[in-house]
């Protein structure tokens, strides 16, 4: 269960980290790529960040992950010059990329599709009597 400052920094780190790595993809000229932060949770401790991230094109993400991890030192430096003012430590950035639209996508071309369980039971696995 998250407190409540938890849910606070979280929230700060995560409009932060979006004008950062947006930032980065304008100054560096990438075209036909965004990335958003999706979610920021922070440990109780507040040691530790998981961002999770959302990258369109899907075929790009796994190396623009990549990229992010490789200077996760250099964003966690600007995210400090950021807060300063309102977090005495800013904690570690563990980046992942967050596949929770695609795994909704699947539900929902389950569902439209031919490989519909409601309609046609024989996709379900059949129960066993013990």
């Amino acid at each position: 269960m998250e407190t409540n400052r938890q849910k606070k920094i979280g929230g700060v780190l995560q409009k932060d980290l979006v004008d950062i790595l947006q930032g980065e993809v304008r100054k560096n000229g990438i075209t036909n790529l965004v990335i958003s932060v999706s979610k920021v949770s922070v440990t109780t401790d507040l040691s530790v960040a998981t961002v999770y991230l959302s990258i369109f094109p899907q075929e790009r993400a796994k190396e623009t992950l990549e990229a992010i991890k490789t200077n996760t030192t250099l964003i966690k430096h600007d995210l400090a010059q950021r807060v300063r003012l309102q977090l005495r430590r800013v904690p570690n950035l563990v980046f992942f990329i967050d596949d929770s639209l695609d795994y909704i996508e699947k539900i929902d071309n389950a569902l439209a599709g031919k490989e519909n369980p409601i309609e046609n039971r024989d996709l379900l696995e059949k129960r066993r009597k013990s």
